[in-house]
């Protein structure tokens, strides 16, 4: 018999463990966004889906935000998080086979009605395993709980997958009004400063230009199938991308031999 609730795993490590520090944080966030000047013709757009990083907050927390805060003015019935397994190798897509999934601010109801015809549509198994511990999409849901508090969620992670068949699950995801997708991505991986940002650059310009060719050009993205399959569902329904934030980890340690490159970005 499988669990009813999905326990937070990385709460205290990756973000803050209470409720009130999350919140606090988010303000911090917003305080500092509120003083950017931001084209004002990007204040309009409603995004019907969004790339975020997936690092500790005080790292990549900034840059995650910028995202929600644009997502938050849209309505949607439910918010589709997918991210990429770090913990367990599978081949396919595994949806999240619980009744709620916990953070520090209350439980988020996960919609399995629709989860189950998604499953079923597209052979959408349950790997466990993959679930229980992955911090690609539960970093997600503190930011998800505080700016849609009563919305309804689906957790999907893959691991071995063809970028055309995230993208086949992507397009029918998106052809519905009632959702709204989160991809989940850091981008390069300990590298120096200057060449995290020339790897980087390859992945924000796929992004910039809805192009994959231009992904296979240096991105390191550990999340490169979900950018990849976005990117080919955006060209099929005529989506427009807009780039939001980039930095890495230096930004806050100063170490800059070392770092991890984290994006922002939206899709409309």
């Amino acid at each position: 018999m499988r669990d009813a609730l999905r326990k937070a795993a990385v709460s205290g490590q990756f973000y803050p463990a209470t409720c009130s520090e999350i919140s606090k944080l988010i303000a911090d966030f917003n305080t500092v966004l509120d003083k950017i000047d931001i084209d004002k013709t990007l204040l309009s757009i409603h995004p019907k889906a969004i790339i975020v990083p997936h690092a500790g907050y005080i790292y990549s927390g900034f840059t995650a935000n910028m995202a929600y805060r644009f997502l938050e003015k849209t309505k949607a019935k439910r918010i589709v998080i997918i991210g990429p397994s770090h913990h367990h190798y599978f081949k396919g897509i595994s949806a999240s086979h619980f009744e709620n999934y916990e953070t520090p601010c209350g439980n988020i109801d996960i919609d399995n009605p629709y989860l189950f015809a998604l499953a079923k549509e597209f052979n959408i198994g349950f790997e466990p395993e993959a679930h229980l511990k992955e911090h690609s999409t539960e970093v997600q849901m503190p930011f998800i709980k505080h700016y849609f508090p009563t919305t309804k969620i689906i957790e999907l992670i893959y691991g071995d997958i063809e970028v055309k068949t995230l993208s086949s699950i992507l397009s029918a995801l998106l052809n519905n009004p009632d959702n709204l997708v989160v991809i989940s991505t850091d981008l390069s991986h300990f590298h120096s400063l200057g060449t995290a940002k020339k790897l980087d650059y390859a992945c924000l310009k796929a992004v910039e230009v809805l192009n994959t060719n231009e992904f296979k050009k240096g991105c390191e993205a550990c999340g490169g199938i979900g950018i990849q399959a976005l990117i080919l569902t955006a060209n099929k329904l005529k989506l427009s991308s807009k780039l939001l934030d980039y930095r890495t980890s230096a930004d806050v340690s100063g170490d800059k031999s070392s770092v991890v490159g984290y994006m922002s970005a939206m899709f409309y």
